[in-house]
């Protein structure tokens, strides 16, 4: 319960931040091309808070945190006197328009950026991404990927850690090949390799996008010695201890932790005869692994304790911090990527190339704002920059209802030199609130089906 209340405060948390840097987008270009501005509010429904502030705007905290807007003057709404008919939207030049409707998703990327900024001046710790194993017969291993290569970059875009490898190759969903550039072990040459995707078949939903290529991150040595314990778990309750050391299983010999989880998790509720190595002496004990059913009705084993994993070495270790200056760079770098990659994604969701069950809702919003949460404020601002891009370009699409709408309604008017009709224009709001809703409806299905 707790977790779910903490996902839901990280998400309103999140909406809150985004809509109301939307929103003050509109706002603060309307009122510099000189339209007064009647409402500014966060959320729809009933006021929970509200301020007339000195420029006789009124500032608006709704009840329903799921949006906001910005009312203004406007004559085709209301009956506007002749002596402020220059303060109405409407009675702006076609370019003002335009700019304040522009204005609410460039607030979104700016945003990003200043998000990334602070990211970056703060410092992200982070591995280099090299390559631990490459599967045979794979993608990868047909294109000459090999083990310890490190990835340099995907396509032209620079890799320096696995998130930003991830978002490359995520990419080129669809694609026909996938261009990479790696540096061999023992050498400081790039070399280019080409990856035939043609029949590269990748489902987000089953696995990662470096596995389904045949890739392993390079990760360090996970040892047999028992390092952490959950309180009243099946390990404690067999007599384990930290620093233990597992040698067998029903007395077959352990050489890796694979071993251990294939064993525990093939035995849900049957004993398992164990023998550790503890200070150096033998000891052999029974443990009775506790049962889990998993979301597709399998019953697992699993026993309540973690491995010693070796620590990174220093040379794969990196933090990405920069100084102001060149923060400012990095962040408008990434934030590129991000939209160049959603812009893809969204071209792809409507080609086919990307399956529609892939649509993500609130309800994974609101995880992913929970996990970044926990992990801290460095992660949570990285959360916010890559929705606050997707918020921004989401309302770029031409569907009337939303930003994009307004301005492919614009761009008609500058070509035929009249505006749309406004009958035209109510068919296109219904049409759009339609395609808007079921794509909702889609998004909340898969969201529900994920739980």
């Amino acid at each position: 319960m707790m977790g779910i209340l903490w996902n839901l405060g990280a998400f309103l948390l999140a909406l809150g931040i985004l809509i109301a840097v939307h929103e003050f987008g509109h706002f603060w270009v309307a009122r510099r091309c000189g339209v007064f501005v009647e409402r500014f509010s966060i959320g729809f429904g009933k006021s929970l808070w509200r301020k007339i502030g000195k420029d006789g705007t009124e500032y608006t905290l709704a009840m329903i945190p799921l949006g906001g807007y910005v009312k203004m003057l406007d004559g085709r709404v209301d009956d506007v006197p002749e002596e402020r008919k220059h303060q109405a939207f409407n009675n702006k030049a076609l370019w003002q328009r335009s700019a304040i409707v522009a204005a609410g998703p460039l607030a979104n990327f700016v945003f990003a950026i200043f998000a990334y900024w602070v990211v970056y001046l703060i410092g992200v710790p982070a591995v280099r991404p090299v390559i631990g194993e490459v599967a045979p017969q794979s993608i990868a291993a047909e294109a000459g990927i090999s083990n310890g290569m490190e990835l340099k970059s995907i396509s032209g875009i620079k890799t320096a850690d696995w998130e930003s490898v991830n978002m490359a190759m995520i990419s080129h969903i669809g694609d026909q090949e996938m261009v990479i550039s790696v540096i061999e072990p023992g050498t400081e040459y790039e070399v280019q390799r080409t990856l035939d995707l043609t029949d590269w078949s990748f489902d987000p939903e089953q696995e990662r996008v470096l596995t389904s290529l045949g890739i392993a991150p390079y990760s360090p040595a996970i040892t047999l010695v028992i390092s952490q314990l959950v309180d009243d778990g099946a390990a404690i309750t067999a007599g384990l201890r930290l620093n233990d050391e597992i040698v067998a299983i029903n007395a077959k010999p352990i050489t890796e932790w694979q071993q251990v989880v294939d064993a525990i998790r093939s035995h849900p509720s049957q004993a398992l005869d164990i023998e550790v190595l503890r200070d150096g002496e033998p000891v052999k004990l029974t443990l009775t692994p506790n049962a889990k059913e998993q979301r597709d009705g399998e019953v697992i084993g699993y026993a309540g304790f973690a491995p010693k994993v070796e620590p990174w070495p220093e040379s794969y270790r990196i933090n990405l911090q920069f100084g102001p200056v060149e923060a400012v760079g990095k962040a408008a770098e990434k934030t590129w990527q991000l939209v160049t990659l959603t812009f893809d994604m969204v071209t792809k969701l409507v080609t086919g190339d990307v399956a529609i069950k892939n649509l993500s809702g609130p309800i994974s919003i609101a995880k992913g704002a929970g996990m970044t949460a926990d992990y801290g404020v460095v992660y949570f601002l990285g959360f916010l920059a890559l929705i606050s891009v997707n918020l921004g370009i989401v309302n770029l699409l031409p569907l009337p209802v939303l930003d994009g709408g307004h301005l492919m309604f614009f761009a008609i008017e500058a070509v035929t030199r009249r505006p749309v009709s406004e009958r035209v224009q109510d068919i296109g709001y219904r049409v759009g609130s339609a395609i808007l809703v079921a794509l909702m409806a889609v998004a909340l299905f898969n969201d529900f089906t994920r739980l």
